[in-house]
Parts: structure tokens; sequence; C-alpha cells
């Protein structure tokens, strides 16, 4: 029985199939991390990276493999990462890691969402992953509130994300339209953004199964 390292190690291996050459985005977490070991070793097929955090920037550049400035680019081919939750249709509950909105903003700027995971992440219905939200410091408690009224428990986590602002962690939420509550969390003022990534969700998703890795396509 592969252990979940090892499955991880597998499904970044099967991500890299994917990376052509150009300019590529990298997420951040410990599936990322495997992907980033395993990008080391065809780098010289690429330009460069654009990091999702900045402890994904140091563990690019500690493989030898330029990271950009987003703003420097105009735009990438594909966006790698990982994922807390994901469904059939491709949405998304991510920042486990603390990097949402990051994520989100690179993820936004290319062409194709690759989402790499172990199997234990799919889910028929997101919301068991506490959903993480990142709030500016000054409307912790407002936002808190609200979030309440959306039948969600916040809790804060210790924790200052690389944008210097706060997350609240939304336990007890069963989100049945991801699309629909991803942006009504977004409105709330004081939010930055949320872990739902469901407007854009993933293109690709490699699954790694006890029985290999599975490739479900938008």
């Amino acid at each position: 029985m592969a252990t979940q390292d090892e499955l991880k190690q597998q499904v970044a291996r099967a991500a890299v199939e994917y990376v052509k050459d150009g300019i590529i985005g990298v997420g951040t977490g410990s599936t990322a991390n495997f992907f980033i070991d395993e990008l080391a070793k065809v780098k010289h097929r690429i330009d460069g990276a654009v990091a999702s955090s900045e402890a994904t920037a140091r563990r690019l550049r500690d493989h030898g493999i330029e990271v950009f400035d987003l703003n420097s680019v105009d735009g990438m081919e594909i966006y790698v990462d990982g994922a807390d939750e994901i469904t059939e249709n491709m949405h998304m509950l991510k920042g486990g890691g603390g990097a949402l909105t990051r994520e989100k903003i690179v993820a936004a700027c290319a062409k194709s969402f690759i989402c790499i995971c172990d199997a234990t992440k799919l889910v028929p219905v997101l919301g068991k992953f506490p959903l993480p939200v990142e709030v500016l410091p000054m409307a912790r408690s407002y936002v808190a509130r609200e979030l309440v009224k959306l039948g969600g428990q916040p809790v804060l986590r210790d924790f200052t994300t690389d944008n210097g602002n706060i997350i609240l962690d939304v336990h007890g939420l069963t989100i049945m339209n991801p699309v629909e509550m991803e942006a009504r969390i977004n409105q709330i003022v004081g939010v930055v953004t949320n872990g739902l990534f469901a407007a854009r969700p993933a293109n690709v998703l490699l699954l790694a199964t006890a029985d290999g890795v599975k490739t479900y396509k938008k």
C-alpha cells in the first residue's frame, strides 16, 4: 500500500508531463513541493516559474529555477497546485497552507489549472475541510459576524499571510453551490478572498490512487 507521500510523488511526476516550455505557475503546499522537486529534473525545458508564496519561491530558487514576478509576465500556459478538497465538477477548496490569495491570482493568469491530489481529497460536497478566508486585520470581528450569518463557525488561525493579513477558518459549512458561496463571501467588506476556487475551477485533475494516477478533465 502506497503512503500518502508516495501518492503525492506519483501525481507530481504525472504533472511534469504537462510542462512544455515558457514560464509556469506553481502552487504552495506539500503536494506542490513534490511537484517542484520533480520540476527541477526538467528545468532545462522551462524559462522559469511564478510562485504563489514566499515558501514556494524559496524552494524553486533552491533548485536553481528562476522565479519571475507576476507583473513581468504576460501569462502562463499552466498553473500546478494541490487542493484540500475537490469535487468531480473541479470545484476546489484551498488555503490550508495560507497562500490562497496569491494562488488565486497566479491561477487566474494561467490558461490551464492542473490540480494534483491524492484520492482522499476527492469529495462529493465541499466544506468538511474548514474554508479559509483571508481578511484585513481591522475587519476581523465584522467579517466573523457576517460569516456566522452564512452558517459558519469562523476560527482565527494563528498565522499571518504573505500579504500581512489574517485568516479565519470557517467550520461547519456544507457548500452545495460553491460558485455562489465564493462570490457571496468575497462581497463581505474586509475580505481579501476566500479558499473556494469555483468561479475558476481546475481544468485537469490528476488524482493519485492505489491503482495509479487517474485523470479527470473539465
